[in-house]
């Protein structure tokens, strides 16, 4: 089994109201990573990805896309050990 990794993301650009949480969540439960993601009062977008390494990559390599009517300006990643993230939710 791959090792768990922890991603902790925030993305930049035009990623609000463009329903990119919602691409992120739907994303990333087709992947089967762990996590959440929640609208930032600074127009950022932060999210958590838990789970095997390469699809957190992949996800992370995704998250610099979105949703179709999102412009990301920049994805800033820092690694953390894994927290236990269970399912992939959407915070407010």
């Amino acid at each position: 089994m791959a090792e768990r990794i922890r991603a902790h993301v925030f993305v930049s650009g035009t990623v609000q109201g463009v329903y990119y949480r919602a691409n992120t969540r739907d994303t990333a439960r087709e992947a089967g990573v762990d996590g959440w993601v929640k609208n930032l009062d600074d127009g950022r977008v932060e999210a958590v990805f838990e789970g095997p390494e390469d699809v957190v990559e992949e996800l992370i390599e995704w998250c610099h896309t979105g949703s179709p009517a999102a412009e990301v300006e920049s994805v800033e990643t820092e690694y953390e050990d894994p927290q236990g993230e269970d399912g992939f939710e959407i915070r407010y």
